[in-house]
């Protein structure tokens, strides 16, 4: 029985032996390959750090609006007879956009009329009878009144009329039309909304520390995800005359030239306020920098000989100004670092450089 058991174990020991014998050749097989090729080696993108002039700037968002927008709507009651305007059009002040049927209304203010005319006659004779003393002063005050109440009456009539037609109160942008011919309306009723883009206003807000910063026609720069490769240039038109007492917070309002209408009501803006003062900072592209929580990096990229190599560095951040961001510590100018391709890096990986093409793998931003 011993014996059986020590030679299942000699076979089981030359068994294993031989697996564990063949895996380690092929790792060594392996290695030997992977040695004669040399190291292996990443495509990257990379930039040179550069020393630019930046002036100081209060950096905050803010949100676009129109100087001039209404929800044109009808005042009175009636069916849709014309509609006079093509939604996204541009209408001048007093344009024609939408006639009620006033059907009703008109022979109203025909009957009207046919009494005042009748009243008139009426006051002209009560008034030569009472020259002649044939008629007493209260019955030629009363035909007086009845004209006065006719008259009121044909104004009041001629009034709705008036509404029954729906014109736009200032030159701008319409939007979509949201009623249809023969549809009924309610007072009150939206109809379309009407823009004027040109100029355009930004609000925003700034902490309190900086009112003694701020003045009217003070220049600010405002940036929108539409035309994220642009900066818009505006001045500071209105300061609040309070501090939000939650918020501790200035809201003020800006007017940028809008002639090209690009820039549209309801827009998110990132409200840059120049302060002036310029100094020059080193900046890299924002997409060499990865921004995560126990601190900001990018690879510095290494001469080892004919070879390159990156080192993973440690760097304090600060503006971020369009796809460029301030290096206040960590990169000297003319340093260069990666620009894309990290996610495949470490600390003495070999790179090679292309900067024909974009990258997959960019840096995580901030």
């Amino acid at each position: 029985m011993i014996n059986r058991f020590i030679i299942v174990a000699l076979l089981l020991g030359l068994v294993f032996g031989s697996i564990f014998g063949w895996k380690a050749y092929q790792q060594r097989q392996m290695a030997e390959q992977l040695a004669a090729r040399g190291p292996s080696t990443v495509t990257v993108a990379t930039a040179i750090a550069t020393t630019e002039t930046w002036a100081h700037k209060i950096n905050t968002v803010g949100s676009l609006r129109a100087i001039q927008g209404v929800e044109v709507s009808a005042e009175v009651s009636g069916v849709v007879a014309e509609i006079s305007f093509v939604s996204g059009s541009r209408v001048e002040a007093g344009a024609q956009l939408l006639e009620l049927d006033d059907t009703a209304e008109a022979a109203e203010l025909r009957s009207l009329d046919a009494q005042l005319e009748l009243a008139k006659q009426d006051y002209e004779r009560a008034r030569g009878l009472s020259i002649k003393t044939l008629l007493s002063q209260a019955q030629l005050d009363r035909t007086k009144s009845v004209l006065d109440s006719l008259e009121a009456r044909a104004e009041e009539q001629q009034a709705l009329i008036a509404r029954k037609s729906i014109q736009a109160p200032f030159s701008g942008e319409l939007g979509i039309r949201e009623i249809n011919l023969g549809e009924y309306l309610s007072p009150g009723t939206p109809i379309v909304t009407l823009q004027q883009l040109d100029p355009i206003f930004t609000d925003f807000t700034v902490p309190e520390r900086y009112l003694s910063s701020l003045a009217v026609d003070q220049i600010i720069e405002v940036e929108v995800a539409a035309f994220p490769a642009e900066v818009f240039q505006g001045k500071i038109s209105a300061i609040s005359p309070k501090v939000e007492s939650r918020t501790r917070n200035i809201e003020l309002q800006a007017t940028l030239q809008n002639s090209d209408t690009r820039l549209r009501p309801g827009m998110f803006a990132q409200v840059a306020v120049i302060l002036g003062g310029a100094n020059k900072v080193v900046t890299v592209p924002r997409t060499a920098v990865e921004f995560l929580p126990y601190g900001n990096s990018v690879f510095i990229v290494k001469e080892e000989g004919d070879a390159l190599t990156v080192q993973r560095r440690q760097v304090t951040t600060g503006r971020i100004l369009g796809t460029r961001v301030e290096i206040i510590k960590g990169i000297k100018s003319r340093e260069r670092v990666v620009s894309a391709g990290q996610l495949k890096l470490r600390n003495g990986q070999h790179i090679q450089i292309d900067n024909s093409v974009e990258l997959t793998g960019g840096a995580t931003r901030g």
